[in-house]
């Protein structure tokens, strides 16, 4: 069988991008093709290249003000690497409705908040200050709009009394790992149906 060709986009330690590459093999019917950062010294290029993965990175810093240049610059190497599936897996650059379009239906994101709850940053201290009794994470498709698409997954973990946000992170993250590769397992298979993990 042919498999899907996978692009990770990052921005930092990858461990998303670990777990996304280390769930594809065996009878997965994806494979990693790239994994690209903004960051020329993203620590999860390392982690990449060590698992025999082609790696790239555009920086975003010189293109600083010009959203449309630095997507331009991205799309070199995404179309030369010509995935069938973009994982953003803590990217941190917001993407123009332009790149969005081009790759619509195609592109997945984690995002760590039981959405439509908490768009943006700083998830976790605004759940707490919510007094929430459950947060999560989500998987979902890219949209032109930040944080929103279709939602492809969700898992959730209590918020415990006492929690900070980075004891809440840290177990967001856990299932962030455990999410992620369900998800793309199953879109990889032409499955859209969610993902609900306890």
């Amino acid at each position: 069988m042919s498999h899907k060709r996978v692009a990770i986009l990052i921005s930092g330690g990858g461990s998303n991008m670990v777990a996304l590459a280390d769930s594809m093999a065996g009878d997965h019917p994806a494979r990693p093709c790239l994994v690209l950062a903004n960051d020329p010294d993203a620590g999860g290029l390392d982690k990449a290249r060590a698992r025999g993965i082609a790696v790239a990175s555009v920086d975003h810093r010189p293109h600083a003000g010009d959203r449309a240049a630095f997507e331009a610059a991205l799309m070199e190497p995404l179309e030369a690497a010509a995935p069938d599936i973009i994982c953003l897996a803590g990217f941190m650059r917001v993407l123009t409705p332009d790149f969005v379009n081009r790759w619509q239906g195609r592109m997945l994101n984690i995002h760590p908040s039981l959405l439509p709850k908490y768009r943006g940053l700083n998830t976790h201290a605004r759940a707490l200050e919510a007094g929430d009794g459950e947060h999560g994470c989500t998987v979902h498709e890219v949209t032109a709009a930040l944080d929103d698409g279709p939602v492809l997954g969700q898992a959730r973990v209590p918020v415990l009394p006492g929690d900070n946000p980075a004891a809440l992170a840290a177990r967001v993250l856990e299932q962030e790992h455990r999410l992620y590769p369900a998800v793309l397992r199953r879109f990889a298979a032409g499955d859209r149906r969610p993902v609900w993990l306890p």
